[in-house]
């Protein structure tokens, strides 16, 4: 496994091979078993975009993987760690300490951009008030349990200020507000976004919901639990309550943990 500095500074020399001073992004995929799908998770970072100054840092966090998943990462010059938690705010920050770049992205591995993401959060972060903030999603595809599932978690969302799926940050402040919230054993997201967006209140910086562009994410939950599953889980919030405080082993691992790849 690749996870040394000098592994790192070898990739960045790759990426800048004149030593120009360029701005960079890294961009941190947690991943457990993801070989079906972190493929097209990287090869859409690899093909964003972005002007000449921008360079790209990749890190996977290998979650207790059993298949081609390092393989794969590796073979498209990603950096990869590994932290073995089942708690995907410990797998995430993991990811974040071992980042060079002062803004960083997270993404789902079975998620993908659209080509001109990293070139939208680069425009934005010029900006002497920018915070970060999340993207517009969507699912790869729609049927009307899907369309209801993400309704009720997109619609209060949109009215909160909130988004899913992707998020974009200064390290600074990441650490600033303690990172990921590991007592969080899903829904760690949101919270964290909620937290960033209260201290960026008190520095007079503003988050920003990317839409001129989008992430895609997988249905594989919806293939395999059926497409009302999102309406399923929210429709039963004491259980939910009890998953986000890690009380609820079997719930966690059958609905996020232990999923089938």
């Amino acid at each position: 496994m690749r996870n040394d500095t000098a592994e790192r500074e070898h990739h960045a020399c790759q990426r800048c091979p004149t030593g120009n001073a360029k701005m960079q992004i890294s961009v941190v995929i947690p991943a457990h078993n993801e070989e079906k799908y972190i493929g097209r998770c990287l090869s859409s970072i690899r093909n964003q975009s972005v002007p000449d100054d921008v360079q790209i840092e990749t890190i996977v966090v290998l979650n207790r993987c059993t298949d081609r998943t390092e393989e794969i990462a590796t073979s498209y010059g990603a950096v990869v760690v590994s932290d073995d938690s089942k708690n995907l705010s410990a797998i995430k920050n993991t990811g974040v300490s071992h980042a060079t770049s002062e803004w960083v992205v997270t993404i789902d591995a079975d998620s993908w951009m659209s080509g001109g993401v990293l070139a939208e959060i680069h425009r934005h972060s010029k900006s002497p008030n920018s915070l970060g903030g999340g993207i517009r999603i969507k699912p790869e595809r729609l049927s009307p349990g899907i369309a209801v599932g993400y309704g009720m978690m997109l619609v209060p969302a949109h009215f909160l200020g909130l988004s899913f799926g992707m998020y974009w940050f200064k390290k600074s402040d990441f650490e600033a507000i303690g990172g990921f919230d590991v007592m969080r054993h899903i829904a760690e997201d949101v919270d964290f976004q909620r937290r960033l967006k209260m201290h960026g209140r008190k520095t007079g910086r503003r988050q920003v919901i990317i839409s001129r562009e989008s992430i895609t994410t997988s249905c594989r939950k919806f293939d395999e639990f059926g497409d009302w599953h999102f309406v399923r889980i929210f429709g039963n919030p004491c259980r939910v309550r009890q998953a986000i405080a890690g009380n609820d082993r079997e719930y966690l691992d059958k609905n996020w943990y232990e999923v089938n790849r």
